[in-house]
C-alpha cells in the first residue's frame, strides 16, 4: 500500500518578515529601562539567595558549637564498648 503524499504548500514569506518582536516594537528608552528593571530583579534574588544560604551555614555552625557531649556522644560512630 502507498501512503498518500500530501502536498506542502509554501507559506508566505511576508508574513515571517512582518513579525515584529516586542525589542522592534517598543521605543529604545523603554525597552532599556525595563532591561535594567530585569537585571536589578535578578541582582536582587541572587543577593537573596546568598543571604539564605548564608543563614543557614551560620545556624548549622552555631547549632554544631553548642551540642553538648551527650549529643556529640550519640553521634559518634565508634564502638566504645571496646574502650571499657
Amino acid at each position: 500500500m502507498k501512503k498518500k503524499q500530501r502536498k506542502q504548500q509554501p507559506q508566505p514569506a511576508k508574513q515571517k518578515e512582518e513579525k515584529l518582536s516586542l525589542k522592534d516594537q517598543l521605543q529604545d528608552d523603554v525597552f532599556s529601562k525595563l532591561k535594567s528593571m530585569k537585571d536589578q530583579l535578578v541582582q536582587t534574588e541572587q543577593k537573596a539567595k546568598d543571604e539564605e544560604a548564608a543563614r543557614i551555614k551560620e545556624e548549622k555552625r552555631l547549632k554544631e558549637k553548642n551540642k553538648s557531649f551527650e549529643e556529640l556522644f550519640e553521634e559518634s560512630n565508634q564502638n566504645w564498648k571496646e574502650f571499657k
